[in-house]
């Protein structure tokens, strides 16, 4: 009498994550996040968190340096600024920093607006990259979502950043753009090469990191190999940083 064929066992469905498990397990098992966003592509925790940072960080600045001193840091590393600024009368001199002042306090504020708008802009970027490139079946939601958790590795920055100026960084040497020794642009002048220097300081250990977490995220989600994943990552990244070097060296 023949055997009765075996009924295969089917694999239990793994157990569903908490906000604050995805966001745990982003540093410690990144896959583990990813793949639950498949069943809920959530993003308000990431979010959430980025935006307390950011706003922590900046209030910081504003009580510890002042944005007056942040202003003028800005003007001398841009040598067009500083001589626009130099080639006016001094009581003229001296509201044209604290206009400067002024903005950047109010767009340090409001940056939580711009990391949303910014997340927005890059997961519509790749959501389309991946889906017309590599037939990806991902929805927008989905890469919202890997997007916004995977730029967690820059809450660590932004955390080593406040501690930084909270125990007394320099206020000569202090930018937004590099508050700490994370990248080797850290360590150049602005002033001496726009171009130069804005490449270095896209060459950031917690901007590389974000990278690799972002092309896991998307292996993920979208099921393409993770070496697939890693090259249209970074190849937008190298596309912006170069793009943003042109820009800077043209402005500065």
């Amino acid at each position: 009498m023949a055997a009765a064929p075996a009924i295969p066992t089917p694999t239990p469905e793994p157990a569903p994550l908490s906000e604050g498990a995805r966001l745990v397990n982003l540093f410690i098992a990144p896959a583990k996040t990813f793949n639950d966003l498949r069943r809920s592509a959530s993003w308000w925790a990431p979010f959430l968190l980025l935006c307390v940072m950011s706003l922590a960080f900046v209030y910081t600045v504003d009580q510890k340096i002042g944005f007056l001193k942040v202003a003028e840091n800005q003007i001398q590393a841009s040598p067009k600024a500083a001589q626009r600024i130099e080639q006016l009368p001094a009581d003229q001199r001296n509201h044209a920093v604290q206009r400067q002042a002024a903005i950047v306090r109010n767009i340090s504020y409001g940056y939580p607006v711009v990391i949303l708008l910014w997340n927005l802009i890059i997961a519509a970027i790749l959501f389309a990259t991946f889906k017309f490139a590599q037939s990806s079946d991902a929805k927008f939601k989905t890469s919202l979502a890997i997007v916004m958790y995977a730029s967690l590795p820059l809450v660590v920055k932004t955390l080593l950043a406040t501690v930084s100026v909270a125990a007394g960084a320099s206020a000569d040497s202090f930018t937004f753009q590099n508050p700490v020794a994370a990248n080797p642009g850290y360590f150049l002048t602005p002033a001496d090469s726009p171009f130069i220097y804005t490449l270095a300081t896209a060459i950031d250990i917690f901007m590389i990191w974000t990278l690799i977490v972002t092309a896991i995220g998307f292996t993920c989600g979208s099921k393409v190999k993770r070496s697939t994943a890693l090259a249209i990552v970074f190849g937008w990244y190298f596309v912006f940083a170069l793009g943003g070097a042109g820009f800077g060296a043209l402005f500065s």
